[in-house]
């Protein structure tokens, strides 16, 4: 049953990367890509071959992996959802310095100003429950922090942009990644 899980685990997991590559090329938009969105690359890299080590060679209890996949699968939902409310917005890459030219307000955004990195934390929060392995913890936590980061500088692209009041109504009625958590 573990081999059937693990297996689980880590189709929804390259499903999920494979996901984030395809935004990448089509649905994101930069005139070039970012040194900042080249080190999350890397760190995507590094962590999924962690992830997929520590799946594979560590054993885990049944409850953790159920727990993991059920936490992947929610954030395939959130990402998925973000796509579809962003779509016609052509979204500028990660750690891109230009200043924004929309502002999404529809769909996961009417709750939380970034639900790209939402998605993403959650997705790698739950590989990390699913391998339940302190080893998987490093990669979490770095992940995490280069995703706030980036969430940042959009938040202080937007307000040095054409769009900073609008944004500024729109910060102060939704949360950061958690509804209601500004």
């Amino acid at each position: 049953m573990e081999w059937i899980l693990d297996g689980l685990v880590t189709l929804v997991g390259g499903a999920v990367v494979g996901a984030y590559i395809w935004s990448v090329r089509n649905h994101f938009a930069s005139d070039v890509m970012p040194s900042g969105a080249r080190v999350i690359a890397a760190a995507v890299t590094a962590s999924t071959i962690i992830m997929l080590a520590l799946t594979w060679l560590v054993s885990q209890p049944l409850p953790a992996q159920l727990a993991g996949l059920a936490i992947q699968l929610f954030s395939v939902w959130i990402f998925y959802a973000a796509i579809q409310a962003s779509r016609q917005a052509r979204l500028r890459f990660v750690f891109d310095p230009e200043h924004p030219h929309s502002l999404v307000e529809q769909g996961p955004y009417r709750l939380v100003r970034h639900p790209f990195y939402l998605s993403y934390s959650v997705f790698w929060f739950g590989w990390a429950i699913a391998t339940w392995s302190i080893f998987a913890i490093p990669s979490v936590i770095v992940l995490i922090w280069l995703y706030i980061a980036a969430a940042r500088l959009e938040e202080r692209n937007f307000e040095a942009s054409p769009l900073s009041s609008d944004y500024a109504a729109y910060k102060a009625r939704t949360g950061f990644f958690l509804p209601g958590l500004g």
